[in-house]
């Protein structure tokens, strides 16, 4: 998609150091919140503030003018990885091609805004971001050695081979597993260094005679953890996380090291999908965790997510998961459901549902789930007043910790 944009500031870098920001996670720092998602923020007198810092005078996505982005994603299987580099704008989150503007936002267009309004130099933002990646393979830090199969696992690859997530052949498993393990952490620290090496390719304005400043990382992951039922199987007991903790404390230490930056700020930014809850949530107390060991106070701050969950929009897609539920059950010809006999047609299976679902959706229900949303829960449905949220919470929680 083309995104017209426009310059948001007349205002030169003042002669100040240039700014590094790194941001680096899976999907949701992809960013999968399309721009046509953005007159939602401003329906709400709390963030309609901030809607108009995104666009420019005549409603399009504003371009900093002190605000440069790296975007290292894509697959180096399939040949697609690669960089997208330019002036922060919109367009910046997911993309197919790395190279062009997807025409949606992850954090990183309200944390660039808002760091632009805090310093009054220039700031660039390297962002590496994969979908579907875990920490304890893909971003594996070195320190953390190899992933080694718990007892679990030992007990259920062993005596239970092909059965559900369970490996048919495990030596050929333990030897994909080896391969993968750290990869995606690899290209993360090789991507910042390649970009360190040649700033003024990614920032043409960027004067070494000033120099940079590595200021801060950010953090945002979490899913393919929280989901994987081998590698953490007492998650949904207290402490079933604790390996994650470990794994990202051995991450915070190994990205310092390797980028020679041994007390940069480094922001959590903890899974928030299905809202804020009463009940404990062991995997967001396991990211959280690290914020609060002594060797990192003060340099490591967690921020919770789960306060910018949509609510209005979870009550729609727990509708749309009955709908889809109805339909999966008329397939199987279940036994309670309408289709138990097997008799109904594909024709008829879809007027049934046609009609099972106006019972739930209203017709506003539709219109403002097409207004306001642009993917599933887990993308934290893909609304743009959440991801603009996150990106700005995560650059005050960063600016917070440069005041100390």
């Amino acid at each position: 998609m083309t995104i017209l944009t426009a310059i948001c500031s007349s205002v030169t870098a003042a002669d100040k150091p240039l700014k590094i920001y790194i941001l680096a996670g899976q999907s949701n720092m992809e960013g999968q919140a399309k721009i046509e998602t953005f007159d939602y923020i401003g329906d709400d007198p709390a963030t309609a503030p901030l809607l108009e810092e995104m666009r420019a005078e005549d409603g399009i996505p504003r371009v900093c003018d002190r605000v440069w982005i790296s975007y290292l994603t894509g697959s180096p299987d399939r040949g697609t990885l690669g960089e997208g580099i330019g002036k922060l704008t919109a367009g910046y989150g997911s993309r197919s091609n790395p190279a062009e503007d997807g025409g949606k936002i992850g954090p990183e267009f309200t944390f660039g805004i808002t760091m632009e309004k805090a310093y009054d130099g220039p700031v660039l933002i390297v962002k590496t971001a994969w979908g579907g990646k875990s920490l304890n393979t893909d971003f594996r830090p070195p320190s953390a050695g190899p992933y080694k199969l718990n007892s679990y696992q030992q007990y259920l690859y062993t005596n239970h081979p092909g059965a559900h997530g369970v490996p048919e052949d495990l030596e050929k498993w333990l030897a994909d597993k080896e391969m993968a393990t750290g990869r995606y952490y690899r290209l993360m620290i090789q991507h910042v260094k390649h970009v360190l090496g040649d700033i003024k390719r990614v920032c043409p304005e960027y004067d070494p005679r000033l120099g940079h400043e590595l200021a801060g990382f950010v953090w945002f992951q979490g899913w393919n953890d929280m989901v994987d039922i081998h590698t953490y199987p007492d998650r949904h007991k207290p402490g079933g996380y604790d390996l994650y903790s470990e794994l990202l404390a051995h991450f915070i230490r190994d990205v310092r090291k390797d980028l020679s930056a041994p007390n940069m700020p480094f922001v959590i930014g903890v899974m928030g999908v299905h809202g804020v809850q009463e009940k404990p949530n062991y995997f967001r107390q396991a990211m959280a965790a690290p914020a609060e060991m002594p060797e990192f106070e003060g340099n490591v701050v967690a921020v919770q997510t789960a306060p910018y969950w949509d609510e209005a929009l979870a009550s729609i897609e727990l509708k749309h998961s009955k709908v889809n539920g109805m339909a999966y059950f008329l397939r199987t010809e279940h036994k309670d459901h309408a289709n138990k006999d097997g008799k109904m047609t594909q024709k008829q299976q879809r007027a049934y549902i046609q009609e099972y679902r106006a019972t739930l959706i209203t017709p506003e229900e539709d219109a403002f789930w097409q207004y306001a949303a642009s993917h599933q829960g887990y993308h934290y449905f893909g609304c743009a007043k959440t991801f603009a949220q996150i990106g700005k919470a995560f650059a005050e929680a960063m600016l917070e910790m440069e005041k100390k």
